[in-house]
């Protein structure tokens, strides 16, 4: 097998909102930056995986950039407002547009397939695509896979799922449908949320008539007259670091599409001519790997809305949301419901140092936290902010020839806020 060879200063791996973030910031401060993206678009779930709207909240300059940007490009009711609903197309092209402008040199439908090692330091990834296998060698290495796979390929310490027992929250394909009269509709966003109808409460009639595992009602409106987004499929038992599980899970959602539509058409108010338009080209994956940083967050910190001295993330906030392990709606384990805290809370740069594996930096929902606390951090916005913090610390790395692991939170937090 010949292998060609690509030399750069930045490599970030995986381009959803956190590998975007790391490859846009770094490329912005002046740093020789690859992006490497297994699919054909950038942005993972927010685009490829039609996520419904920004959940939770961030501190993040670039995620409050990303939204007025999107403002800026919405049509309809949502002309020039900032709104949390999504635009999958429209974000498509505003990502593309903002790597071009921050010199950010784009490999799409390019897979990674091993990490380039010296003993426990991680030199380059290799990648596979239509035009062979490459070698690509960089000074900072960024892991924004979702699943970690450079850091597990570097043999970074790590575990999967819940502590106890290793079990991952389901994984979700979400879908648009049209035809939908906003004048009656109803949109229950939470599993929490219950709306009575003459035909009954819908959340209870979903747990009774849906396919099981799905069994829950979560209708997001969209910037499109219409539209709503469907976040209603369900697959438990699913190791998303398993490409015959991604199989399973795609199959077992796409055959749960039609039977909700048929529901939603005959006890959904506003839905009763509604029809599938669109759906996602990736599956929703919740939970796989959790590393093992230099400090490794959890439910209390976020309880506690704490500071830390190293901070690199800043008013990070959401409830603790763990899906069904066995199947629909809240985890039993979960304390969603109960989450009171509204303060944000800080994510410490340690957090996206694996101990033991050197020059890679963890990034997205793969850095260091228990499960309950990766069930909080996981969302977008807070992904966004961790990847604005990767790609500061990278900029810095390669600027003053620095090891990640020496760089300052201060001196990052100063490029940042």
């Amino acid at each position: 097998m010949t292998k060609s060879t690509i030399n750069t200063e930045v490599l970030v791996v995986g381009s959803g909102p956190a590998g975007f973030s790391a490859a846009y910031t770094a490329g912005k401060l002046g740093a020789k930056v690859i992006l490497v993206e297994q699919s054909g678009d950038v942005g993972g779930i927010s685009t490829s995986g039609l996520m419904s709207h920004w959940t939770g909240r961030c501190g993040s300059p670039l995620y409050h950039k990303i939204l007025k940007e999107s403002a800026d490009r919405n049509e309809g009711e949502y002309k020039g407002k900032i709104t949390k609903y999504i635009n999958p197309e429209k974000l498509k092209t505003l990502y593309l547009e903002m790597l071009e402008e921050a010199g950010v040199k784009i490999m799409l439908y390019t897979f990674a397939c091993d990490a380039i090692m010296d003993e426990n330091t991680v030199k380059g990834v290799t990648v596979v695509n239509k035009s062979g296998f490459f070698d690509i060698f960089a000074k900072v290495i960024i892991d924004a896979t979702g699943d970690g796979d450079i850091a597990f390929k570097a043999g970074a310490e790590h575990f999967v799922g819940r502590e106890e027992d290793g079990k991952m929250q389901p994984a979700t394909l979400m879908f648009k449908v049209g035809g939908v009269d906003y004048s009656k509709a109803v949109f229950p966003g939470s599993f929490e949320t219950t709306v009575d109808t003459e035909k009954g409460e819908l959340q209870s009639l979903a747990r009774q008539i849906l396919p099981h595992p799905a069994g829950h009602v979560l209708l997001y409106k969209t910037t499109l007259p219409g539209v709503v987004t469907c976040n209603m499929t369900n697959c438990t038992d699913v190791d998303g670091t398993k490409a015959e599980d991604l199989t399973k899970a795609t199959i077992t959602c796409r055959k749960q599409m039609e039977s909700i539509v048929e529901f939603l058409r005959e006890y959904v108010p506003g839905y009763e001519n509604c029809f599938i338009i669109s759906s996602a080209s990736l599956i929703g994956v919740r939970e796989t790997r959790h590393f093992v940083g230099e400090y490794t967050l959890t439910q209390e910190d976020i309880l506690q809305a704490r500071v830390f001295d190293d901070y690199v993330v800043y008013d990070a906030h959401f409830n603790f949301d763990v899906h069904n392990i066995t199947g629909a709606g809240l985890d039993k384990t979960g304390v969603q419901h109960n989450f009171k805290q509204q303060n944000g809370y800080t994510i410490p740069y340690r957090c996206l140092l694996p101990i033991k594996t050197e020059n890679l930096l963890l990034c997205g929902r793969n850095i260091s936290g228990t499960h309950i606390a990766h069930s909080n951090f996981r969302v977008m916005p807070i992904c966004v902010g961790i990847g604005e913090a990767a790609g500061v610390s990278a900029y810095l790395s390669v600027k003053n020839n620095i090891p990640v692991r020496k760089i300052s939170a201060k001196d990052i937090r100063k490029l940042i806020f």
